[in-house]
């Protein structure tokens, strides 16, 4: 249960409005005194200065007793909360119009007395209180001066023990029940509003909570909505849960594509056992039949038996080749290195390395080219690459006197390369796949045990690199078009 967020933040809530309101409160019970005492000494702030003026209290030295008792009653008639205290010029106590047991001190700081005689504007000024040794209270002061010396003060307490209990009354009753009350309200509304509004701001995260614990228990496959990317005022929640959305179909894409190449894996693991099997077996069973029955065995069947030996050799190494050229291809190994050449002259070279070959096979090899084409910028030894894997597939899927062309051609600011054939053709459902490593086809019967080989997506994943995409276009007993386009450069 505290585990919850959303009790987390109520907890803090109401510990954050309990400090609050219990601060407020003691503020409130502090200030309250403090602002009634400092009301008092500035209402009654000459009055000490009107009873000097009015009554002698100190004359030639000596202290007027019939006049001091005189006032001293008149104030306790007038105001029995009020404390008179006649001080000398130290701040001693001289009289009172207490009685003899309430006063607790003999002597009296002169320094808030100097403090309330210069100053008018300094706010509330705290005294000794001659009836209390351990409490300051306000007061109001005035000089008796006479000839122009100080013979004393007169020093009134004007916050008594009298009042002072009667504002303790005050508090506890009125100030505390009405404040408290007020403070307790408050914050109850308070509190109430957050605990509503931290549950409707709770509502996104734990939709947000139940995406995550759903997309978790589907093993990252199952994708729920959690945010509206229409919406252009995102607050951080809705950010957050727009990042989550986007890194769940990431995860849930890149867990496809494992899935793909987990089952491409398998499929190719499967397909290089059978490639490799077949010639391997083939290759030893000659080599066995050449141990075995040397002997029996004329030159001519020698030579035929090595003869297919070797050629199964090649196979093999032809195929381990594009193996591992693939896999660098695939791991980003080799990068191209772009550089500006002539592409019709490449074109010319690689088409010698194979007449030969198509005049043996009665097979017309036309190669159409403006020898004024632009250059254009790609790796050299990549595109010659790709440009001999698809004339020596044509040359294998083309029957004596078929026709192979290679043309180039502009178009819209690249060069368009197109290797033709009138071959036995791609049927219509394995066109999708024909680009695949090791995806054999079942459209002509001749090439049914020939070897798969991975010329074609060696060839594919070539031009991917150079940003382009090869196209292929087929029809079943007519022919086969592999296409790709580079951009012009120059």
């Amino acid at each position: 249960m505290l585990n919850s967020l959303y009790v987390k933040l109520v907890l803090v809530l109401f510990l954050l409005f309990s400090i609050v309101g219990g601060t407020f409160l003691g503020i409130a019970l502090y200030s309250a005194p403090m602002y009634q005492q400092e009301v008092s000494q500035q209402l009654n702030r000459d009055l000490a200065s009107y009873i000097v003026k009015k009554h002698v209290l100190i004359e030639d030295g000596e202290v007027q007793q019939d006049n001091l008792s005189t006032l001293f009653d008149n104030v306790m008639i007038i105001n029995p909360s009020l404390e008179l205290y006649l001080l000398d010029p130290e701040g001693r106590v001289i009289a009172y119009s207490m009685p003899p047991d309430k006063v607790k001190r003999e002597r009296v700081s002169l320094a808030p007395i100097n403090a309330f005689l210069t100053s008018k504007d300094q706010g509330l000024i705290m005294g000794d209180d001659p009836g209390n040794e351990n409490r300051q209270n306000s007061f109001t002061v005035a000089p008796i001066d006479v000839g122009g010396n100080r013979q004393g003060y007169i020093y009134a307490i004007l916050g008594s023990e009298k009042i002072s209990n009667i504002t303790d009354v005050l508090q506890r009753s009125l100030i505390m029940r009405w404040s408290t009350g007020v403070i307790v309200a408050a914050l109850g509304f308070a509190f109430v509003a957050g605990l509503v509004l931290f549950f409707f701001l709770m509502r996104k995260l734990r939709i947000l909570s139940g995406a995550m614990q759903a997309f978790k228990s589907s093993d990252l496959k199952q994708l729920v909505a959690v945010s509206n990317g229409e919406n252009k005022s995102l607050d951080e929640i809705d950010t957050m849960a727009a990042t989550f959305q986007e890194m769940a179909q990431r995860i849930h894409s890149q867990m496809n594509h494992l899935q793909e190449m987990e089952a491409s894996r398998r499929e190719m693991v499967a397909n290089v056992s059978h490639d490799l099997r077949t010639p391997l077996a083939s290759l030893s069973g000659f080599l066995e039949t050449l141990q075995l029955k040397s002997a029996d065995l004329s030159e001519d069947e020698k030579q035929t038996y090595l003869k297919i030996a070797y050629g199964n050799a090649q196979r093999l190494t032809t195929l381990v080749e594009e193996l591992f050229e693939l896999a660098k291809l695939d791991a980003n190994e080799v990068q191209p290195q772009q550089e500006l050449f002539s592409l019709a002259e490449l074109v010319f070279d690689v088409s010698h390395k194979f007449y030969l070959r198509a005049r043996e096979k009665n097979i017309i090899f036309d190669v159409v080219v403006d020898e004024k084409e632009p250059y254009v910028s790609a790796d050299v030894g990549m595109i010659e690459r790709v440009l001999e894997n698809l004339i020596d597939n044509s040359l294998k899927h083309t029957p004596d006197k078929g026709q192979i062309r290679l043309q180039l051609s502009p178009n819209q600011g690249n060069v368009q390369i197109a290797v033709s054939d009138t071959g036995y053709g791609i049927a219509e459902e394995d066109l999708p796949h024909i680009l695949k490593r090791f995806y054999k086809t079942s459209s002509h019967p001749e090439n049914s045990n020939t070897l798969s080989g991975l010329g074609l997506a060696i060839a594919s994943r070539i031009i991917e690199m150079h940003g382009s995409h090869l196209s292929v276009d087929s029809v079943l007993h007519q022919g086969t078009t592999f296409k790709f386009s580079l951009p012009v450069n120059g």
